[in-house]
């Protein structure tokens, strides 16, 4: 499903010679073209390609931490423009920055869009870094570009759950960070935003229930291998769709799919804190049909459904052992002990002193 760009407009953050951080700001929005789309859609895709995002909704502490609140419920009441709204973000950013001293500068992109039936706002502070091309008379030309791909300092406002819903708390998700209080967290401060939702929690509540709920029904191996083969499946659909996970329709597609007699939904409701909907985890969705571990300088992944068959793991000796090797592996191995049998015929050659052996 495509992305259509509504408003989108960019401010520029940078530090003079002083130290001081300035905010040249753009006094026109951008006017909406086939690029503009372009750069709107590689942004979507890959913020929701990141699998460390958190949820949070608008608090009501203090005077300083509603005015970012206080500038978009005027925009999206028409009694602001967008431009106008997005320069009073830029100054809550930039004074937020400053109560940090966060020596964070780049591409504040402001921009509205709409995907599947949301309406989106998303706030990212983007990296303008330089190139090297060679143009057609065979000369060196430097050029700017805004980096797409390992965005970090991004926020997105869900404005349609916030206007369906404004005491939900997870209209806002944000790229957290995955040890301790990281620069990103100012995003939430100037925005004047809460984390709340802990979609990951919920995702792990899901996890266990899928595998408490095969052993109730006490499933064969095959069966409970089904079962989460289709719960995998569905919420990777649900996340490639932009929709959140629900419980009622995962349940339908256990009866319909893998030929369940017991309702997964009516099993759920009775021991387990889950929201009814909630957004997928992919990192913690895959783990559903794969195991997954790495550490000591080894990193191991193989579906589930090999374990007990093509590999056996022995709990006294803590092994594994993988009967038929991937092809691109086997040729690994295979080259490299063909290089460590020529180089040890080298070192005997090299410590033969010449003579002949009779």
């Amino acid at each position: 499903m495509n992305v259509s760009a509504t408003n989108i407009i960019l401010h520029s953050l940078n530090y003079n010679d002083e130290g001081v951080l300035n905010c040249k700001m753009r006094e026109g929005e951008l006017p909406i073209s086939a690029s503009i789309e372009q750069l709107v859609m590689d942004l979507h895709r890959t913020y929701q390609s990141k699998s460390n995002k958190a949820f949070a909704y608008f608090a009501e502490e203090g005077e300083k931490s509603q005015l970012f609140q206080r500038a978009l419920k005027e925009e999206l009441n028409g009694e602001l423009d967008f431009v106008s709204f997005s320069q009073q973000a830029a100054t809550c950013l930039v004074n937020e920055l400053k109560d940090h001293d966060f020596a964070e500068e780049g591409i504040l992109l402001v921009s509205k869009y709409t995907w599947t039936t949301s309406n989106y706002l998303l706030v990212a502070l983007l990296q303008n870094n330089q190139s090297i091309s060679v143009n057609e008379n065979l000369e060196l030309q430097v050029s700017q570009h805004i980096e797409t791909s390992k965005i970090q300092l991004v926020a997105r406002i869900d404005l349609t759950l916030l206007e369906r819903d404004p005491e939900a708390n997870r209209y806002i998700s944000f790229i957290k960070g995955r040890v301790g209080r990281k620069v990103s967290d100012f995003f939430l401060d100037f925005m004047g935003a809460k984390e709340g939702f802990d979609a990951k929690a919920q995702n792990q509540g899901l996890m266990k229930a899928v595998e408490e709920f095969c052993e109730k029904q006490e499933m064969p191996t095959e069966k409970k291998q089904e079962v989460r083969e289709v719960t995998f499946n569905y919420c990777k659909d649900q996340i490639k769709e932009g929709q959140d996970i629900d419980l009622s329709n995962l349940s339908k597609e256990f009866e319909s799919t893998a030929n369940l007699e017991g309702s997964f939904y009516d099993f759920v409701s009775e021991d387990y804190q889950l929201e009814e909907n909630f957004p997928a985890d992919k990192t913690l969705v895959r783990k559903l049909t794969k195991y997954v571990g790495s550490g000591g300088g080894m990193s191991i992944s193989f579906d589930q459904k090999h374990l007990g068959t093509s590999i056996k793991y022995d709990e006294a000796s803590d092994t594994l052992t993988i009967t038929g090797l991937p092809t691109n592996l086997r040729e690994q191995l295979k080259r490299d002990a063909l290089m460590n049998s020529s180089e040890h015929v080298i070192a005997i050659d090299q410590e033969d002193d010449g003579k002949a052996p009779f």
